[in-house]
């Protein structure tokens, strides 16, 4: 991973920003859950996971309390990134359909993943300061992807994000121009990557059919029909 990743992936994982999420994600690999007793689990904030040169970013919520926050990868030993990772490999992004450790040899090409809030929240609800002290990384992130032409926001919070730092950034002029929906696509202006909305697999979502296997993988199609058609 080039040098910059790597020094942000560093910064991450020793953040201590925000005391809140930082006590409760030390309290949840105390206390562990009954089926993972036998796990050390993580308990610190997740980085992003995937390719340096990706042209696909995918920006989810937070880690799961009991998944990333145990794992130490990003939608890893959840129901959420279960989903996510069927619908990755099948439009050709994860070498593999499922992600249940940090070394279970699961790769990512020309993708990378990454969250608005890199700690767990309680009850899955981070506060605002504590999107607003983690989204110096994604900015950061975003400026390291020299090759990054297609966004997807799994979420209206990771949407609205992405979009608040266009709107800092002069690159668009209102996030109230842009409308979340499922696989509605968003052109934010010449040379900008396309964004992509998406409802995020959480269990919430995927147990009640709000958002579909199908559903999902429909989104990546899509991305992987704008890269292909970038390419050309």
């Amino acid at each position: 991973m080039p040098a910059v990743l790597t020094a942000i992936e560093q910064e991450v994982i020793a953040c201590a920003r925000c005391p809140r999420l930082r006590a409760y994600c030390a309290q949840v690999a105390a206390a562990k859950r009954r089926a993972y007793r036998e796990w050390e689990y993580w308990g610190r904030p997740v980085a992003a996971f995937g390719d340096a040169a990706a042209r696909l970013l995918i920006i989810g919520l937070a880690p799961a309390a009991h998944g990333a926050n145990r794992t130490g990868r990003i939608f890893t030993g959840d129901r959420s990134g279960d989903f996510l990772y069927r619908a990755l490999h099948q439009a050709g992004f994860a070498s593999q359909p499922e992600s249940r450790s940090r070394d279970d040899g699961l790769a990512l090409g020309d993708t990378l993943i990454t969250a608005a809030v890199r700690c767990a929240p309680p009850k899955n609800k981070p506060l605002r300061e504590e999107i607003r002290n983690c989204r110096r990384y994604l900015e950061r992130e975003l400026d390291a992807l020299g090759n990054l032409r297609v966004v997807v926001a799994l979420g209206r919070v990771a949407f609205d994000v992405y979009l608040s730092i266009l709107r800092d950034r002069g690159l668009v002029r209102s996030r109230a121009a842009f409308v979340f929906a499922h696989n509605r696509e968003h052109h934010t202006g010449p040379g900008q990557p396309l964004l992509v909305s998406s409802y995020h697999p959480s269990q919430q979502n995927t147990s009640t059919g709000r958002l579909t296997e199908r559903m999902l993988r429909d989104v990546f199609m899509r991305a992987r029909r704008r890269l292909e058609a970038a390419s050309l």
